[in-house]
């Protein structure tokens, strides 16, 4: 068994905790068992479980994996924490907030021979297994990825790296890409913000990613896919799975941790990730060039 702690207990905390407490059957996930939560706050139980002290769950011994929830802006600190003291670590994407530290983190997880999972539930999504298979053996002329939603909570990050979801579905569907031109229209005063990044796919094919974020903006996706044979203007319906996206990614993450998943597998999975934030750092480079010192 694989002593677990919970590291911050927002929307996602409390979810890992639900799911840490009633694995799925016959999983991977049953091998993990929560042995208490971490918070800034003090807090009471949650779910039955008692919140402990950071430099508790660093060094008791029964404890050999964290699982990361917190705003992204301190993820990278808890990975490092947590890789230094010897424990596998699950953290909700994006693992920091930028390339470097991301390919630092790595390097460290693999000096001390642990595990580093970034979860990725919107790759476990049904409308997007779909939208996979649809996708599958068609060649792309241009597509557009257009996100909604409301404002950007702070200690997220900038759009590039809150949204690296939606740029994880481009690269996962469409391959590696090279960045071509971004931007950035900002209103603070109303809180909106939108980002739009280009890409060209590795046969020359161009991309859009938009991500709109502002008050009254409803939660969507919208895409645009142009094929040889056909085009998409509307994500597939399809049936919601019996098991939840949160409980499919503990599961994945409890197969890394006995050995289960291949090793070319876990290569190409860490490419992605690196390749994604390699993306967003570029992206935050051109819509936020930095500013010119006077003379």
């Amino acid at each position: 068994m694989f002593g677990t702690v919970v590291v911050g207990v927002g929307t996602a905390g409390r979810v890992r905790i639900r799911d840490l407490l009633s694995p799925l059957p016959s999983s991977a996930a049953e091998k993990m068992t929560v042995k208490g939560f971490v918070s800034r706050r003090p807090l009471e139980e949650q779910q039955g479980v008692k919140q402990i002290p950071l430099e508790e769950a660093l060094g008791r011994e029964d404890i050999q994996v964290a699982i990361v929830c917190t705003e992204n802006v301190s993820h990278e600190e808890y990975i490092r924490k947590f890789l230094e003291a010897g424990k596998h670590v699950c953290v909700e994407y994006p693992m920091s907030l930028s390339y470097a530290a991301a390919k630092e983190l790595w390097e460290l997880a693999e000096q001390k021979g642990k595990v580093l999972h970034e979860e990725h539930i919107e790759l476990l999504t049904a409308d997007y297994k779909q939208l996979k298979k649809d996708v599958a053996g068609k060649s792309l002329q241009e597509g557009t990825l257009h996100f909604t939603g409301g404002p950007v909570p702070s200690g997220f990050g900038f759009m590039a790296f809150s949204g690296i979801a939606r740029l994880t579905w481009l690269v996962d569907l469409f391959g590696e890409l090279t960045v071509t031109s971004g931007s950035m229209v900002e209103d603070r005063e109303k809180q909106h913000m939108k980002m739009t990044a280009q890409f060209l796919t590795q046969e020359q094919r161009q991309l859009t990613w938009i991500e709109e974020r502002g008050p009254g903006l409803g939660r969507m996706k919208n895409i645009n896919f142009r094929f040889d044979s056909c085009a998409m203007d509307r994500l597939p319906e399809a049936p919601r799975e019996p098991v939840g996206l949160f409980m499919q990614d503990l599961n994945l993450f409890g197969q890394k941790l006995l050995g289960q998943v291949p090793p070319e597998q876990l290569r190409a999975e860490r490419r992605r990730v690196l390749h994604c934030l390699q993306l967003a750092d570029r992206i935050q480079q051109l819509c936020q060039p930095p500013a010119q010192g006077g003379v």
